[in-house]
């Protein structure tokens, strides 16, 4: 179905990645993964024609309609959802229309390969809009109950996300090319679209960095390697090309190990033949105190040259050496990749009482809150993830509690000694006109520390004075953490905090939590996240709150 071959792109003077090839068929899941910043999204803006690659080609069969998601979402802010879903289904009318004119120009060119095509689309367009599968599709994505003139501006995140996949979906792809799909998707939404990927008759190239998802969606890994500028294919899901990869570094640890062992011997061997060339010659030339004269003078022409001869022998070695460390077989010391650094240390003592919702109703409509009659408490030691469908009031709760926004009823009552620290999906914290630099600097006594603990956030080179509008969206996740540290908090209120964030940083972050000697309250779909953080869960059901205390399990999820 489609095949890439040799593909390379650069920025600048900085390769991104060289000589890429794969090929995908029908039925084929396959995840793309690698760190922030390695080319995923380029790569698949260069397969879905948005971008033109530096040299390279990709193939894809004739005809075959290719389905992209982007990461960002692109549609117009003002415009009505209606009219959105209604200009990607087609007005049958319209679509009949366009037909006949095709049709008619058909008949003055039979050989136009490109009118057949437009034709071969219109009749499934036609076939779709008249089916039924519009709604369908919709349905399947909880969309179909929004109204009608609602404003893509007014959507959640999630709703958004949806959104965006309905439009490709309706337009019936073969291949789907998916940028990290599950943002925002709640847990139900997850598994529906594991669901239906799984029973996706045409082939699926995925960038995720929710390990739960590409464990369950895909059967095959492209690992992008920043170093090596490469792909490396492996087979299985996530949870298999993690326990390869282990193998891989194991391995190549130890004949990096045996390597250093050999380099060691051969130096070694090398001081001791020239160690004993050098005392050859000393004792050739310090024969004559014995008190004999020219009856020695043999005996050191011969020890002379039995030093020359030990001495071709070092030269020899140390020849061999110099091959052996350039040699093609030669194994480079395994290379470790940049790992985020989050150290919460140092915040302020967190008494017991830490934030009490007291008959609390959230909204922003007293006459329909989205959550009503709350009587909840949040203590020092907890670790608690907000779960439920999107657009059920999470965020909106989160909003509440950090008092951006006023109950509807009720109150939120905090400790005395609670430092909130936020961070909202959107990101807003965060001031745009500023840079990395600026935004921490006011805690440091000078540029070199705040550079350095830039640093710790994977924040180097120039990258510390780019403006904040210009950082990718991960690069923006991990400068928002970085606030969090700087302003020593000890209750966290997080939402969506590791959607931007790759599979690495996700585990550091989880590794950071795990030490956070505070409060936290996160809204997470990261269901691996979740097993791994969750010591109680609050899912949000029918303008309520359930809790579930213990871990989260994702076997007693999986249906």
């Amino acid at each position: 179905m489609l095949i890439v071959h040799q593909l390379a792109k650069s920025f600048a003077l900085t390769s991104l990645f060289d000589n890429v090839t794969f090929s995908l068929n029908a039925g084929d899941r396959v995840g793309l993964v690698g760190p922030n910043g390695c080319g995923k999204s380029t790569l698949l803006r260069l397969i879905a024609g948005k971008e033109a690659a530096d040299s390279g080609q990709v193939t894809i069969a004739p005809g075959l309609r290719i389905g992209y998601l982007p990461q960002g979402f692109e549609l117009d802010p003002e415009l009505e959802v209606e009219l959105v879903v209604n200009s990607a289904v087609g007005d049958i009318t319209s679509l009949e229309t366009e037909l006949i004119d095709v049709a008619q120009a058909m008949a003055n060119q039979p050989d136009s390969h490109q009118l057949q095509t437009s034709y071969d689309r219109l009749l499934q367009r036609i076939s779709r809009a008249d089916s039924g599968h519009a709604t369908s599709v919709l349905t399947a994505l909880e969309l179909d109950d929004l109204p009608p003139h609602l404003r893509v501006r007014q959507l959640s995140g999630g709703q958004k996300t949806r959104l965006n996949l309905a439009l490709i979906l309706l337009d019936d792809p073969q291949i789907l090319l998916l940028d990290e799909p599950t943002n925002h998707l709640d847990i139900a939404m997850l598994e529906w679209l594991e669901g239906w990927l799984a029973s996706f008759p045409g082939a699926a190239l995925i960038v995720s960095h929710d390990r739960t998802f590409l464990d369950r969606a895909v059967t095959r890994i492209l690992h992008m390697n920043p170093q090596q500028k490469s792909v490396k294919e492996y087979a299985g899901n996530y949870a298999s090309f993690a326990d390869q990869v282990q193998l891989e570094r194991k391995k190549q640890w130890a004949a990096y190990n045996d390597q250093q062992q050999e380099i060691r011997r051969l130096q070694q061997d090398i001081a001791r033949t020239r160690a004993q060339a050098e005392r050859t010659e000393w004792q050739a030339s310090s024969v004559r105190r014995g008190g004999e004269k020219m009856k020695l003078k043999g005996y050191k022409d011969y020890q002379r040259s039995i030093a020359k001869k030990v001495a071709q022998k070092a030269k020899a070695r140390a020849q061999k050496l110099e091959r052996y460390l350039d040699a093609e077989e030669r194994v480079e010391r395994p290379r470790q990749a940049r790992k985020l650094r989050l150290d919460f240390a140092g915040s302020p003592h967190l008494g017991r009482s830490v934030i009490s919702l007291q008959e609390l109703s959230i909204g922003y409509d007293p006459n329909d809150p989205l959550l009503c009659d709350l009587q909840l408490d949040l203590n020092a030691d907890d670790r608690i993830v907000l779960a439920g469908p999107n657009g059920s009031g999470k965020s909106t709760l989160l909003k509440t509690i950090g008092g951006e926004l006023a109950p509807l009823d009720g109150r939120v009552e905090l400790g005395p000694s609670v430092r909130l620290g936020t961070m909202t999906q959107e990101q807003t914290g965060l001031d745009l006109r500023l840079s990395p630099l600026e935004t921490v600097q006011f805690a440091f006594g000078n540029e070199t520390e705040a550079r350095t603990f830039l640093s710790y956030f994977l924040f180097t080179g120039d990258e510390p004075l780019l403006l904040n509008s210009r950082l990718s969206y991960g690069q923006r996740a991990r400068l928002a953490l970085a606030r969090l540290i700087v302003h020593g908090c000890n209750v966290l209120l997080l939402d969506e905090p590791i959607n931007h964030l790759d599979i690495p940083s996700r585990e550091q972050f989880e590794q950071a939590l795990a030490h956070f000697e505070g409060a936290v309250l996160a809204v997470v779909h990261d269901r691996t996240f979740i097993e791994r953080f969750a010591s109680e869960i609050w899912w949000v059901e029918n303008s309520g709150i359930r809790r579930e205390i213990g871990s989260y399990s994702l076997a007693a999820n999986v249906e």
